[in-house]
């Protein structure tokens, strides 16, 4: 994939892409909404999202949608398991308190899990702490250490470490960067925690989902879950 679609961001595009219609979408710390938004508009889903700033869920709102106020750390236990067909979780799981309850908690609910981060294994990363020894921004990392709302800092390595010590099947993975282009990477493979500026993944938990959920994706397939 080369380029946003609909002025989404890079991430949001890609997601956007992997999701079925007529499906039902839970999207965890959706920000104002902007992807619940343009997946309604354009895959007819069935949207709700949760979200931590009362602003942001005001001008949710204001859109039309679903959200409720919440903490990812606190609220999803609250949902019953396999409830969604697919949980998004964009570019926030470095933002939470406890990032291995929260994606416990994205496994039971939904029958497949959408996540996205930052790099911090990228290759600028490395070179400004190595030559600098200070604390990077880069594109997908833009905050000052004494504002960055970033607690837990991951590389891609991590996070796949993280996900398979809590049971889940990693069905696919991309690369990504922050001018939009978008690569199958294989989990494994040392590269893309060099250069990828971000990641985002595909993930089915240890429970399998339900017949008639949504189907292993096709590697060929543009609509990378249908």
């Amino acid at each position: 994939m080369n380029g946003p679609q609909g002025g989404l961001r890079a991430d949001l595009a890609a997601i956007a892409a992997m999701i079925p219609e007529d499906t039902h979408v839970l999207d965890v710390g959706c920000g104002n909404g902007v992807l619940l938004e343009y997946l309604q508009t354009t895959k007819r889903v069935d949207g709700r999202g949760l979200e931590l700033s009362q602003v942001d869920v005001n001008a949710c709102v204001a859109r039309g949608l679903s959200v409720v106020q919440g903490d990812a750390d606190t609220d999803l236990a609250d949902y019953p398991s396999g409830v969604f067909d697919v949980v998004i979780l964009s570019d926030t799981i470095q933002s939470t308190r406890s990032p291995k309850n929260v994606l416990r908690e994205l496994l039971r609910i939904g029958k497949r899990t959408i996540v996205s981060l930052p790099n911090f294994g990228h290759w600028r990363v490395r070179l400004t702490l190595l030559a600098l020894g200070r604390m990077p921004k880069t594109p997908a990392l833009d905050y000052d250490w004494h504002e960055t709302p970033n607690i837990h800092l991951c590389t891609i390595a991590d996070f796949v470490r993280l996900a398979r010590e809590e049971g889940a099947s990693i069905e696919r993975a991309f690369a990504l960067q922050s001018r939009g282009q978008m690569r199958s990477m294989s989990p494994n493979s040392w590269g893309p925690n060099l250069f990828a500026e971000r990641a985002l993944f595909l993930l089915r938990g240890a429970v399998a989902a339900p017949q008639g959920g949504i189907a292993t994706p096709q590697p060929d397939s543009g609509q990378l879950l249908g």
